[in-house]
């Protein structure tokens, strides 16, 4: 019981002294989130990071419609001493969101870490995971056990990289502290238990939102209990270099992008200043 005790506060302790890193973000956490919208993430990789080597590309099928796609990828960057997990959705979710389809919309479903998901958002992340980024993972931490997890993803991919650091905690492979959750646009991924839980794991995580995207307020509030986790970093401009930013610690914090009722798709897919999926299929061209 003492040693648990320890634990909880070393990792709690931990969790408190991080802080966001508007440079992380702008280096490494949304390109990689963009360059998983790329055939060719590897592009990306060589071309921003450095010293770094690339791991493998997962690409599935995970949704209803033909030829609908999900995509993972890992990577190393040696000069961050980082594991890199990044993730893109399916082409179908923006135009299913923008629908307000009940596809997306659905009753959550139990997730093992604790609480309930979204059934869409869990297909596509198993669809990936299981269908061989753990694998890829795994690979990578057994060679590299010291490296530390950068886990990210836009849109759809920001839920299935919550649901990745979740489940690689979880499952044991790797200790909270030594993961980093970014995503940018990330939408809600499940019920007020499930947020609790995972908050409970101590997993330092950030849901970057910029200004009016209206992603991040899908599914509705309240709407089967769908919840965000902590904690939101709000940037209520253009995230050109040197923009200000509002950091908001609770779940759906009301202090932040919740004061937004002008939402808009536009600022969904520009982050960083940049046109998010665009950057990425470009090879991440400045």
């Amino acid at each position: 019981m003492i040693l648990f005790l320890i634990t909880f506060l070393y990792l709690s302790s931990t969790f408190a002294s991080a802080a966001y890193k508007d440079d992380l973000a702008r280096r490494i956490m949304m390109p990689m989130a963009a360059a998983a919208y790329s055939d060719l993430p590897e592009d990306c990789v060589s071309k921003l990071l450095g010293s770094s080597s690339f791991g493998s590309q997962v690409t599935v099928s995970c949704d209803s419609a033909a030829n609908d796609r999900c995509s993972g990828f890992t990577a190393l960057s040696h000069q961050d001493n980082a594991i890199i997990i990044a993730f893109r959705g399916s082409s179908g979710f923006l135009q299913l969101a923008q629908e307000a389809s009940g596809e997306i919309f659905s009753k959550p479903t139990p997730f093992f870490t604790g609480g309930s998901v979204s059934p869409y958002f869990l297909k596509a992340f198993n669809s990936v995971w299981n269908g061989g980024l753990r694998d890829s993972f795994l690979s990578l931490k057994n060679k590299y056990p010291s490296y530390k997890i950068f886990v990210t993803g836009h849109s759809l991919g920001g839920s299935m990289a919550c649901l990745c650091a979740a489940s690689i905690v979880k499952s044991g492979y790797i200790t909270a502290d030594k993961v980093s959750l970014y995503t940018m646009g990330e939408p809600r991924v499940g019920d007020e238990s499930y947020v609790k839980n995972y908050d409970n794991l101590n997993i330092e995580s950030y849901r970057i939102i910029h200004n009016r995207d209206m992603v991040p307020h899908l599914p509705p509030d309240g709407l089967f209990g769908y919840k965000h986790h902590k904690m939101e970093i709000f940037y209520e401009n253009n995230m050109v270099v040197g923009s200000s930013f509002k950091t908001c610690p609770g779940d759906d914090d009301n202090n932040c992008s919740n004061v937004r009722v002008d939402l808009s798709i536009n600022d969904h897919l520009h982050y960083f200043n940049k046109d998010v999926s665009d950057y990425g299929e470009s090879g991440c061209k400045a």
